[in-house]
């Protein structure tokens, strides 16, 4: 099949879209024909700082005519010994809200929701020093459980407090192929199933240091494991079910030992970090040497802390940060209601006879809109706290 075609054969399936989705976004690809390939098989993202090959392909989404809930995935492809190639996809509905990823490959992924758009990711996987997978097809079904999974509740986001250390590695690049740069703002999380598409933040963390807070997105993966979402529940956790949600298996290694002091590669844990910050995020919450932080998963349970506005005009942008110049991640085709976490003070944005600085972070969308097609007198939300 033709990978850059959507999601084959997805059952229920309507035409492609790759609106505002990260389709299109390919880290590591090389691309012989139909086949996709590594392109450097001795390349990891930069936060593992491992051997050994991983790439990525983010698929065009798939608009389906009814809901499902349970995708899974099949893939057909060369895999020299060592090598994996592995589907993740996720979900979301008229909301514009994206469900976490969930591997499909093995096992069907069952969502959290019942969603009625759906996107897959290719992850290949090659150890170090051997040939990487040769991906020629991918073709997902779906359907809806029974019982249909639990909605999603209005309940605030997961908060934990770990270890945060500095990733630093400028030049080098993270998970979905963001170069990083001096001064950058993202994190890394040990887990993909909260890992933005490159250049969104449709994933975010706020994390709170001894100085400020900073919401940021999630662009790398690390530190230590690559399957460790410590922030879901433990009976939903992908690995390390046995640890209670909130604690890395870095920390519980580190500290008491666990899977004999190592991470899922073998490695001696060195330190409990559950969190990498990116240089400029590292220095502005406060820090200057690693240490604890809270972090709050923005796109866990409800949210967070929200407070719900009304927005006005037609084509409004919503933006990957506070400036107009920065990737558009979604489109208000009209006036509606958002629901905002947070507020920071960004590019000034001129509209008609008004002017405002302020931008709202809205984590149903992972972005950013301006205060001025907030539909409220105030420029500066009341009872919305700062980013």
């Amino acid at each position: 099949m033709d990978l850059t075609g959507g999601a084959d054969g997805a059952d229920g399936a309507g035409n492609g879209a790759s609106r505002d989705t990260g389709a299109g976004s390919e880290v590591n690809i090389r691309r012989t024909g139909a086949t996709l390939r590594l392109g450097d098989p001795g390349t990891a993202p930069a936060s593992l700082e491992t051997e050994g090959g991983h790439g990525s392909a983010v698929l065009p989404s798939r608009e389906l005519d009814r809901a499902v809930n349970r995708v899974a995935a099949e893939v057909t492809a060369r895999l020299p010994r060592g090598a994996h190639a592995e589907v993740d996809v996720r979900g979301r509905d008229g909301r514009g809200a994206w469900t976490e990823w969930r591997e499909a490959t093995g096992a069907p992924a069952l969502l959290p929701r019942a969603v009625t758009e759906v996107q897959a990711r290719l992850t290949l996987l090659a150890t170090a020093g051997g040939a990487g997978p040769a991906v020629s097809g991918v073709r997902l079904t779906a359907d809806l459980a029974e019982p249909e999974a639990r909605p999603m509740g209005a309940q605030a986001a997961f908060s934990a407090r770990v270890y945060a250390t500095r990733e630093g590695l400028v030049g080098h690049t993270t998970a979905n192929g963001h170069v990083i740069k001096a001064d950058d703002h993202f994190v890394a999380l040990p887990s993909r199933r909260g890992l933005s598409p490159k250049g969104s933040s449709q994933y975010s963390v706020r994390v709170c240091g001894p100085a400020r807070c900073e919401t940021a997105p999630v662009w790398d993966v690390g530190p230590w494991n690559t399957r460790d979402d410590y922030w879901n529940p433990s009976s939903t956790r992908e690995m390390y079910r046995d640890l209670a949600r909130g604690l890395p298996e870095a920390q519980a290694a580190y500290q008491n030992g666990y899977n004999g002091g190592k991470d899922e590669f073998g490695r001696r844990v060195a330190n409990p970090a559950g969190i990498d910050l990116a240089d400029g995020t590292f220095s502005n919450v406060g820090l200057n040497d690693n240490g604890w932080v809270t972090v709050t998963y923005l796109w866990t349970e409800g949210g967070g802390s929200t407070k719900s506005f009304p927005t006005w005009g037609t084509d409004v942008n919503i933006r990957a940060s506070a400036t107009t110049t920065s990737a558009r991640v979604a489109t208000l085709p009209g006036p509606t209601t958002v629901r905002v976490s947070c507020q920071v003070r960004g590019q000034m944005v001129h509209y008609q006879s008004w002017s405002n600085d302020a931008w709202s972070y809205l984590p149903d969308y992972g972005g950013y809109l301006s205060n001025i097609f907030i539909d409220v007198a105030e420029g500066w939300l009341p009872g919305v706290p700062t980013c």
